[in-house]
Protein backbone atom coordinates (compact mmCIF):
# COMPACT_ATOMS: atom_id res chain seq x y z
CA UNK A 1 0.00 0.00 0.00
CA UNK A 2 1.40 3.42 -0.95
CA UNK A 3 1.98 6.11 1.64
CA UNK A 4 -0.63 8.22 -0.13
CA UNK A 5 -3.32 5.56 0.23
CA UNK A 6 -2.35 5.04 3.84
CA UNK A 7 -2.74 8.77 4.59
CA UNK A 8 -6.08 8.82 2.75
CA UNK A 9 -7.40 5.93 4.76
CA UNK A 10 -6.33 7.54 8.02
CA UNK A 11 -8.02 10.80 7.03
CA UNK A 12 -11.23 8.93 6.16
CA UNK A 13 -11.14 7.12 9.46
CA UNK A 14 -10.67 10.40 11.35
CA UNK A 15 -13.61 11.92 9.43
CA UNK A 16 -15.85 8.98 10.24
CA UNK A 17 -14.84 9.25 13.92
CA UNK A 18 -15.59 13.00 13.90
CA UNK A 19 -18.99 12.43 12.33
CA UNK A 20 -19.78 9.70 14.83
CA UNK A 21 -18.83 11.98 17.73
CA UNK A 22 -21.07 14.72 16.33
CA UNK A 23 -23.98 12.31 15.98
CA UNK A 24 -23.47 11.09 19.57
CA UNK A 25 -23.21 14.64 20.84
CA UNK A 26 -26.46 15.50 19.04
CA UNK A 27 -28.16 12.47 20.59
CA UNK A 28 -26.91 13.49 24.03
CA UNK A 29 -28.24 17.04 23.55
CA UNK A 30 -31.66 15.71 22.49
CA UNK A 31 -31.73 13.27 25.38
CA UNK A 32 -30.88 16.06 27.84
CA UNK A 33 -33.57 18.30 26.40
CA UNK A 34 -36.12 15.52 26.82
CA UNK A 35 -35.03 14.91 30.42
CA UNK A 36 -35.23 18.63 31.23
CA UNK A 37 -38.64 18.94 29.59
CA UNK A 38 -39.96 15.91 31.46
CA UNK A 39 -38.61 17.30 34.71
CA UNK A 40 -40.33 20.61 34.12
CA UNK A 41 -43.60 18.86 33.32
CA UNK A 42 -43.23 16.75 36.45
CA UNK A 43 -42.58 19.79 38.63
CA UNK A 44 -45.54 21.58 37.11
CA UNK A 45 -47.73 18.51 37.65
CA UNK A 46 -46.66 18.28 41.28
CA UNK A 47 -47.26 21.99 41.73
CA UNK A 48 -50.67 21.66 40.14
CA UNK A 49 -51.47 18.67 42.33
CA UNK A 50 -50.38 20.50 45.47
CA UNK A 51 -52.40 23.51 44.40
CA UNK A 52 -55.46 21.34 43.80
CA UNK A 53 -55.03 19.64 47.15
CA UNK A 54 -54.75 23.01 48.91
CA UNK A 55 -57.87 24.26 47.18
CA UNK A 56 -59.76 21.08 48.06
CA UNK A 57 -58.58 21.25 51.66
CA UNK A 58 -59.78 24.82 51.94
CA UNK A 59 -63.18 24.10 50.41
CA UNK A 60 -65.91 23.75 53.05
CA UNK A 61 -67.18 20.20 53.50
CA UNK A 62 -70.81 19.37 52.89
CA UNK A 63 -71.52 19.29 56.60
CA UNK A 64 -69.69 22.57 57.19
CA UNK A 65 -71.82 24.10 54.49
CA UNK A 66 -74.94 22.66 56.11
CA UNK A 67 -73.90 24.22 59.41
CA UNK A 68 -74.10 27.64 57.75
CA UNK A 69 -77.19 26.89 55.66
CA UNK A 70 -79.94 29.48 56.18
CA UNK A 71 -82.76 27.65 54.42
CA UNK A 72 -83.37 24.86 56.91
CA UNK A 73 -85.98 22.20 56.14
CA UNK A 74 -87.37 21.11 59.50
CA UNK A 75 -89.20 17.80 59.94
CA UNK A 76 -92.85 17.69 60.90
CA UNK A 77 -93.57 17.27 64.61
CA UNK A 78 -90.99 19.87 65.62
CA UNK A 79 -91.22 23.35 67.11
CA UNK A 80 -89.06 26.41 67.66
CA UNK A 81 -86.41 28.06 65.52
CA UNK A 82 -85.35 25.72 62.69
CA UNK A 83 -87.48 22.98 64.26
CA UNK A 84 -84.83 22.07 66.84
CA UNK A 85 -87.38 21.63 69.66
CA UNK A 86 -88.49 18.01 69.58
CA UNK A 87 -91.00 17.14 72.30
CA UNK A 88 -92.89 13.85 72.20
CA UNK A 89 -95.68 12.67 74.47
CA UNK A 90 -99.06 13.68 75.84
CA UNK A 91 -99.63 17.42 75.72
CA UNK A 92 -101.18 17.46 79.19
CA UNK A 93 -98.12 15.82 80.80
CA UNK A 94 -96.87 18.18 83.50
CA UNK A 95 -93.22 17.08 83.44
CA UNK A 96 -90.57 17.00 80.75
CA UNK A 97 -87.59 14.68 80.57
CA UNK A 98 -84.76 16.05 78.44
CA UNK A 99 -82.62 13.37 76.79
CA UNK A 100 -79.27 14.22 75.20
CA UNK A 101 -77.76 11.57 72.92
CA UNK A 102 -75.23 11.06 70.15
CA UNK A 103 -76.15 8.29 67.71
CA UNK A 104 -72.60 6.85 67.68
CA UNK A 105 -72.30 6.92 71.49
CA UNK A 106 -71.78 3.40 72.91
CA UNK A 107 -72.95 4.45 76.39
CA UNK A 108 -76.13 5.84 74.84
CA UNK A 109 -76.61 2.46 73.19
CA UNK A 110 -76.23 0.73 76.57
CA UNK A 111 -78.72 3.16 78.12
CA UNK A 112 -81.27 2.62 75.35
CA UNK A 113 -80.91 -1.15 75.45
CA UNK A 114 -81.38 -1.17 79.22
CA UNK A 115 -83.75 1.71 79.98
CA UNK A 116 -85.26 2.67 76.61
CA UNK A 117 -88.47 0.65 76.98
CA UNK A 118 -89.06 2.10 80.46
CA UNK A 119 -88.69 5.63 79.10
CA UNK A 120 -91.14 4.79 76.31
CA UNK A 121 -93.63 3.34 78.80
CA UNK A 122 -93.46 6.44 80.99
CA UNK A 123 -94.00 8.69 77.96
CA UNK A 124 -96.99 6.60 76.83
CA UNK A 125 -98.54 6.73 80.32
CA UNK A 126 -98.17 10.49 80.56
CA UNK A 127 -95.72 10.47 83.47
CA UNK A 128 -93.64 12.92 81.45
CA UNK A 129 -93.04 14.16 77.94
CA UNK A 130 -89.71 13.49 76.23
CA UNK A 131 -87.60 16.33 74.84
CA UNK A 132 -84.88 15.02 72.56
CA UNK A 133 -81.61 16.84 71.84
CA UNK A 134 -79.25 15.22 69.33
CA UNK A 135 -75.47 15.62 69.38
CA UNK A 136 -72.72 14.92 66.82
CA UNK A 137 -69.50 15.44 68.80
CA UNK A 138 -68.24 11.88 68.29
CA UNK A 139 -67.72 12.68 64.61
CA UNK A 140 -65.14 15.23 65.76
CA UNK A 141 -63.35 13.03 68.29
CA UNK A 142 -63.32 9.80 66.26
CA UNK A 143 -63.54 11.34 62.77
CA UNK A 144 -66.36 10.56 60.40
CA UNK A 145 -69.87 11.74 59.64
CA UNK A 146 -72.04 8.99 61.11
CA UNK A 147 -73.44 11.00 64.01
CA UNK A 148 -74.53 13.79 61.69
CA UNK A 149 -75.91 11.45 59.05
CA UNK A 150 -77.87 9.41 61.60
CA UNK A 151 -79.28 12.57 63.16
CA UNK A 152 -80.45 13.67 59.72
CA UNK A 153 -82.08 10.26 59.20
CA UNK A 154 -83.79 10.61 62.58
CA UNK A 155 -85.22 13.86 61.24
CA UNK A 156 -86.56 11.94 58.26
CA UNK A 157 -88.18 9.44 60.66
CA UNK A 158 -89.65 12.24 62.77
CA UNK A 159 -91.17 13.67 59.62
CA UNK A 160 -93.09 10.40 59.27
CA UNK A 161 -94.33 10.35 62.89
CA UNK A 162 -93.10 10.68 66.49
CA UNK A 163 -93.67 6.94 66.91
CA UNK A 164 -91.48 6.16 63.89
CA UNK A 165 -88.81 8.45 65.33
CA UNK A 166 -88.75 6.68 68.69
CA UNK A 167 -88.75 3.22 67.14
CA UNK A 168 -86.01 4.16 64.70
CA UNK A 169 -83.89 5.67 67.46
CA UNK A 170 -84.30 2.45 69.43
CA UNK A 171 -83.27 0.41 66.37
CA UNK A 172 -80.16 2.51 65.78
CA UNK A 173 -79.05 1.83 69.36
CA UNK A 174 -79.97 -1.86 69.33
CA UNK A 175 -77.45 -4.66 69.73
CA UNK A 176 -78.32 -5.76 66.22
CA UNK A 177 -77.47 -2.52 64.48
CA UNK A 178 -75.34 -0.26 66.67
CA UNK A 179 -71.70 -0.34 65.51
CA UNK A 180 -68.53 0.12 67.50
CA UNK A 181 -67.83 3.79 68.20
CA UNK A 182 -64.79 3.71 65.88
CA UNK A 183 -66.77 2.07 63.07
CA UNK A 184 -68.51 4.82 61.11
CA UNK A 185 -71.31 2.68 59.63
CA UNK A 186 -73.95 5.36 60.10
CA UNK A 187 -72.12 7.45 57.51
CA UNK A 188 -73.63 5.16 54.86
CA UNK A 189 -77.17 6.01 53.77
CA UNK A 190 -77.66 2.40 52.70
CA UNK A 191 -77.01 1.19 56.25
CA UNK A 192 -79.37 3.74 57.78
CA UNK A 193 -82.07 2.55 55.38
CA UNK A 194 -81.30 -1.07 56.27
CA UNK A 195 -81.85 -0.25 59.95
CA UNK A 196 -85.07 1.59 59.06
CA UNK A 197 -86.46 -1.53 57.41
CA UNK A 198 -86.81 -2.98 60.93
CA UNK A 199 -89.37 -0.24 61.74
CA UNK A 200 -92.90 -0.87 60.49
CA UNK A 201 -93.65 2.72 59.40
CA UNK A 202 -90.28 3.10 57.67
CA UNK A 203 -89.90 -0.25 55.94
CA UNK A 204 -89.97 0.35 52.20
CA UNK A 205 -91.03 3.96 52.83
CA UNK A 206 -89.84 5.69 49.65
CA UNK A 207 -90.37 9.21 50.99
CA UNK A 208 -88.25 8.40 54.05
CA UNK A 209 -85.55 6.76 51.93
CA UNK A 210 -85.44 9.72 49.55
CA UNK A 211 -85.11 12.15 52.45
CA UNK A 212 -82.14 10.13 53.74
CA UNK A 213 -80.34 9.83 50.41
CA UNK A 214 -81.09 13.45 49.43
CA UNK A 215 -79.95 14.76 52.80
CA UNK A 216 -83.20 16.68 53.20
CA UNK A 217 -82.66 17.21 56.92
CA UNK A 218 -78.87 17.63 56.92
CA UNK A 219 -79.07 21.35 57.74
CA UNK A 220 -81.63 20.60 60.45
CA UNK A 221 -79.26 18.03 61.96
CA UNK A 222 -76.51 20.64 62.18
CA UNK A 223 -78.86 23.15 63.83
CA UNK A 224 -79.91 20.48 66.31
CA UNK A 225 -76.25 19.69 66.97
CA UNK A 226 -75.61 23.40 67.63
CA UNK A 227 -78.46 23.32 70.15
CA UNK A 228 -76.65 20.55 72.00
CA UNK A 229 -73.36 22.47 71.87
CA UNK A 230 -75.04 25.47 73.51
CA UNK A 231 -76.73 23.38 76.20
CA UNK A 232 -73.71 23.08 78.47
CA UNK A 233 -74.07 19.29 78.58
CA UNK A 234 -70.60 17.73 78.52
CA UNK A 235 -71.36 14.16 77.50
CA UNK A 236 -74.01 11.67 76.51
CA UNK A 237 -76.30 10.23 77.53
CA UNK A 238 -77.49 13.04 79.78
CA UNK A 239 -80.93 13.37 81.34
CA UNK A 240 -82.72 16.31 82.94
CA UNK A 241 -86.13 16.34 84.56
CA UNK A 242 -87.70 19.78 84.37
CA UNK A 243 -84.21 21.21 83.88
CA UNK A 244 -82.53 19.34 86.76
CA UNK A 245 -79.83 16.78 85.90
CA UNK A 246 -80.66 13.17 86.75
CA UNK A 247 -77.92 10.92 88.12
CA UNK A 248 -77.68 7.46 89.60
CA UNK A 249 -77.90 7.54 93.38
CA UNK A 250 -74.53 8.33 94.95
CA UNK A 251 -72.81 9.22 91.68
CA UNK A 252 -72.52 11.90 89.04
CA UNK A 253 -73.26 9.42 86.26
CA UNK A 254 -76.56 9.06 84.42
CA UNK A 255 -78.87 6.24 85.55
CA UNK A 256 -77.97 3.22 83.45
CA UNK A 257 -80.34 0.59 84.80
CA UNK A 258 -84.12 0.53 85.16
CA UNK A 259 -83.81 0.60 88.97
CA UNK A 260 -81.46 3.60 88.88
CA UNK A 261 -83.69 5.39 86.38
CA UNK A 262 -86.90 4.80 88.31
CA UNK A 263 -85.27 5.97 91.54
CA UNK A 264 -83.93 9.12 89.88
CA UNK A 265 -87.30 9.90 88.28
CA UNK A 266 -89.17 9.36 91.56
CA UNK A 267 -86.78 11.64 93.42
CA UNK A 268 -86.99 14.34 90.73
CA UNK A 269 -90.79 14.30 90.63
CA UNK A 270 -91.01 14.68 94.41
CA UNK A 271 -88.78 17.77 94.35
Amino acid sequence: MSARNNQTNKAAARERLRQERERQAKKDRIRWQVVVAASVVGVLAIAAGVGFAVVQANKPSHWSAMKEEKNVVAPKNTEGTDGTTVVIGKKDAKNTLELYEDSRCPVCASFEQSVGKTVQSDVDSGKFRLKYVGATFIDNSDNGTGSKNALSALGAALNVSPEAFLEYKSALYSKQFHPQETEDKFAKDSYLIEVADSVKELKGNKAFQKAVTDGTYDAWAMKMSATFDKSGVQGTPALKMNGETLTAEGSKNPPMTVAQFNAAIAKALKA
